[in-house]
């Protein structure tokens, strides 16, 4: 049967009453609890273990090469295949509390080659209840983790299910109230959308007439222009069949003087054939003669070189000849100063050969002393082996504890790196929480603004609808003038310049609420975040685009006839945001009034309103 059998190496250091080092190895099954094998190596069973199976490690290397082994056959175990096999074998025909032998087993085509083999004793029941018992403490500390993190996560999600339960049921209010306005602003879009399809098709049928009566001047002229042109043509083909007739003419010359030009060419190639003969020839006798030139020359040069060479050789001898007269005169002399430094040579090794012997006595004397040193040396060299001896020893319970040293300096580094490691994720979780307060923070000031935003809307349209009401018979006598009303709420102006007279929706209100509000507060602005206005007159532009789009030219050039200039917002004023709530219905006329000031550019604004021109001059229909 096959297995799934954790591992564990531990390496147990042991200094009562002898320093010694043993390799702990036990094998355990998750899914088995009473699964428990256990195998104990010391230094000298390793000896043995490795003169027994040929091992070429030792103890210290053992156990990293035995991992690394395990490593290979975990590589292996999902391969169809494997190259490494782990084998658990038993005597007894089940696992029953009989020793068993682990191997270590690579296979190939020829055979299979066992690299080790360990024998692992079954578990006593005192090891098998030790074992249980650091399993179960385990157990008990992962499952308080669990329940404490379980308890955090509940605690987060019902105040993130109450929280989002209180939205949406704010928000389903507020869709209710914009689905109501909305139905009455299609209605009156719809009237409108009408009487405009009208005007547009009489429109439409005058341009016709237009462009048929055009087109029928245009064919005429066409025709006129056509007729003149032809004629034209005609008179440019009688021209050119007139050139072509002397064309033909001049081909024909041309053809009778090649014919007589290819008979001068003719006669001219023989000529060059039989003079080119002839230079060939005259070539084959040039080269003969340039071969015998060269040999002659060669010959000369020869004997140049060869009377140079026995002129410098007759120079060469004169020298030598001069050079050893010199050399025989300096020979003699120095053999007359030889001669004298022979006889003062013998005089000198007579009074050396006297010295001689009176050294020989004191160098008899000399040995005799050596004998007795070296006697001494022999003695000073037995009492240094037994302390070299000693240091040996000494320097290798040293390196031991060298070893250990640096283990345990290992196991410290590590240790820093993985606090460090812990920090570091610290930092970044105490960051990525830091973010989210603040974007939970920004997200409830928005919808704060909203909220306050959306409520103030609908309490000035509700006054404006209130103020209509009212003041319905006033507005029919003002003659095309939008009349301020003393509570500072905006009238429904008629436009008989532009041929519409009847009254504007409610929502028209919403572009003159804005100005009571600065007469009253000063400075004071609506409680709206300029990020917010930005995404709210984006969607308006875009709404009004695609709803109404006869009045936005006619909107910017009445509010500037004035002055002159085009007013239009930057682009950065018109992109869209997610976290903003779009306000639909309103036309562009919004954008171009001048209660819009606070929240445009510079270059952008409107000129300030004139004292008594009328509200149709900044809002035209």
């Amino acid at each position: 049967r096959r297995l799934n059998v954790r591992v564990n190496i531990e390496l147990l250091s042991v200094s009562n009453p002898v320093h010694k080092k043993d390799l702990a190895v036990r094998l355990t099954d998750d899914t088995d609890p009473f699964f428990l094998y256990n195998l104990v190596i010391s230094e000298e069973d390793f000896q043995s273990l490795k003169s027994q199976q040929g091992l070429l490690v030792d103890f210290s290397a053992f156990p990293q090469k035995f991992i690394d082994l395990l490593q290979q056959c975990i590589q292996e175990q999902n391969k169809d295949i494997p190259r490494f096999l782990l084998q658990l074998v038993s005597s007894a025909p089940a696992l029953d509390h009989t020793p068993v032998s682990l191997n270590v087993v690579e296979t190939n085509p020829f055979k299979h080659l066992t690299h080790l083999s360990l024998k692992f004793l079954p578990g006593t029941d005192a090891e098998i209840k030790k074992f249980l018992a650091n399993c179960l403490k385990c157990l008990k500390e992962d499952k308080l983790m669990l329940e404490e993190k379980l308890k955090k996560t509940e605690e987060d999600l019902t105040r993130q299910l109450n929280y989002t339960q209180q939205s949406l049921s704010e928000k389903s209010r507020e869709l209710d109230k914009l689905k109501n306005e909305w139905t009455s602003y299609t209605t009156a879009l719809s009237n409108k959308h009408s009487q405009e399809l009208t005007n547009e098709k009489e429109r439409a049928l005058q341009a016709q007439t237009q462009y048929q009566q055009q087109h029928e001047q245009q064919k005429k002229e066409l025709e006129n222009l056509h007729q003149k042109s032809i004629q034209q043509l005609q008179n440019r083909l009688s021209e050119l069949e007139v050139i072509n007739k002397d064309l033909t003419e001049r081909r024909y010359k041309g053809d009778s003087t090649v014919r007589e030009l290819k008979a001068k060419l003719s006669g001219l190639e023989d000529e060059c054939q039989r003079a080119k003969q002839e230079v060939l020839s005259l070539r084959r006798e040039n080269s003969t003669l340039d071969a015998e030139c060269h040999e002659k020359e060669k010959l000369v040069n020869q004997l140049q070189t060869r009377v140079a060479v026995l002129e410098q050789e007759i120079k060469d001898k004169d020298q030598l000849v001069t050079r050893t007269k010199e050399v025989l005169d300096a020979t003699q002399e120095q053999k007359v100063i030889l001669e004298e430094s022979t006889e003062e040579k013998q005089r000198h090794i007579e009074k050396l050969e006297t010295t001689i012997k009176s050294l020989s006595a004191e160098l008899l004397k000399a040995n005799e002393i050596i004998k007795k040193l070296q006697g001494d040396l022999k003695t000073l060299m037995s009492k240094l082996k037994l302390k070299n001896t000693v240091t040996i020893q000494q320097e290798k319970l040293l390196a031991e504890k060298e070893e250990k040293l640096q283990k345990e300096q290992k196991e410290s580094q590590e240790m820093g790196q993985c606090l460090r490691m812990k920090e570091q994720e610290v930092c970044k979780l105490q960051e990525q929480l830091e973010s989210t307060i603040q974007k939970l923070e920004e997200s409830k000031q928005l919808l704060k603004t909203n909220e306050n935003v959306i409520t103030w809307l609908n309490r000035q349209l509700s006054e404006v609808q209130m103020a209509k009401k009212l003041d319905s018979p006033a507005s029919a006598h003002a003659g095309g003038r939008a009349a301020v009303s003393p509570l500072s709420m905006p009238d429904r102006p008629s436009f008989h310049s532009s041929g519409i007279s009847h009254p504007i929706s409610p929502l028209y209100a919403f572009q003159n609420f804005l100005e009571p509000t600065q007469g009253k507060n000063g400075n004071s602005q609506c409680p709206v975040s300029k990020a917010g206005t930005s995404t709210f007159f984006s969607q308006l532009l875009k709404q009004s685009r695609c709803s109404d789009p006869h009045t936005v030219p006619a909107a910017g050039h009445a509010a500037n006839k004035e002055n002159g200039e085009q007013l239009v917002l930057e682009s950065k004023y018109f992109k869209k945001k997610d976290d903003s709530i779009p306000l639909r219905g309103l036309s562009q006329n919004t954008l171009n009034s001048e209660y819009l000031r606070p929240y445009l550019p510079a270059k952008a604004q409107p000129p300030p309103k004139a004292a008594g021109t009328p509200a149709s001059a900044y809002f035209p229909g």
